[in-house]
């Protein structure tokens, strides 16, 4: 089934070239049918690209999806334009009477920041808050997943000696659990942090079943038993060349950045990386959506 997205966004295109169903209003408002709505929460620097990255995995699940991009009111982005922005997202003022099946929130570049330095910090806290009555469940990624595990179980992030980069083998602990449906007992995942979050907190706190980690990179996936929260500290979102495309860009601005882990063929940045990972994202998003958000969400809300 399709994703329904404005009809001007520039990811429809390219979506449309990769055989992803992509739906406009105009035909969407034409179906008798329950879309499930999903609203993204975007803290990405190239907004675009994030874009892309999720609405190719929405779009790969039997469902139709209603796809809704907000960013911070009290933040200005740099990299966005404001076109582009002012075009095809909200604020959270604006939407904060809604109701909504599922969320998405991103990482976001600003790891060695306490939480409470961050210039948007406050706003993220009332959205979070928000997310308790108005969202079925919320799944977070890498920065994203950290905030939630701060703000709703108190767990701090720490920082790691070096930034933890490159693909890592991650080992599952219940392959029971509905969002690892379908995964291997080992998968690779993309992983680019410079903090972490403690195993052992998040294996001691009753709310929280820790479903994966890795050996080298930590703590990856871990879900509230109310299945209310859903966090993966590592990015399965990323295309093959995202990891090559931030190391290009790190040693071009003279940073002193080790080449990515077990991701360039024979550690060889001049040569083309696979992505060894894409089924199990798919795999995630398809899950997520249909166990914890189609399967929970009400037909009406009240």
């Amino acid at each position: 089934m399709p994703i329904k997205v404005p009809k001007q966004l520039p990811a429809t295109e390219l979506l449309k070239k990769e055989k992803i169903f992509v739906m406009d209003e105009e035909r969407a408002v034409a179906q008798d049918i329950r879309p499930i709505n999903i609203i993204i929460l975007n803290l990405m620097p190239e907004k675009e690209k994030t874009e892309l990255q999720l609405l190719r995995l929405l779009g790969n699940t039997p469902l139709q999806v209603n796809v809704t991009f907000m960013n911070m009111a009290s933040h200005e982005s740099k990299n966005a334009s404001k076109t582009h922005l002012d075009t095809f997202y909200t604020t959270f003022e604006e939407i904060k009477h809604r109701k909504y099946d599922g969320m998405i929130v991103t990482g976001a570049p600003i790891e060695h920041l306490p939480f409470e330095d961050v210039n948007y910090w406050e706003e993220m806290v009332q959205i979070m808050d928000w997310t308790k009555t108005n969202v079925t469940s919320v799944l977070h990624i890498c920065w994203g997943a950290q905030a939630a595990l701060y703000h709703h179980y108190g767990i701090e992030k720490y920082e790691l000696p070096k930034k933890c980069f490159g693909v890592f083998d991650h080992h599952l602990f219940d392959l029971t659990v509905d969002l690892v449906r379908g995964f291997n007992d080992v998968f690779n995942a993309p992983v680019s942090r410079y903090t972490s979050v403690s195993y052992d907190e998040i294996k001691n706190n009753p709310a929280l079943n820790l479903l994966s980690v890795s050996e080298d990179a930590g703590v990856f996936l871990v879900i509230s038993n109310d299945a209310k929260h859903i966090m993966v500290t590592g990015h399965l979102e990323y295309d093959a060349t995202t990891l090559a495309d931030e190391y290009n860009r790190d040693v071009s601005r003279g940073i002193d950045i080790d080449v990515p882990e077990n991701y360039f063929p024979n550690n060889d940045p001049s040569k083309e990386p696979f992505n060894t990972w894409r089924s199990h994202t798919h795999l995630l998003f398809s899950n997520w959506l249909n166990y914890y958000v189609y399967q929970e969400t009400p037909y009406e809300w009240e």
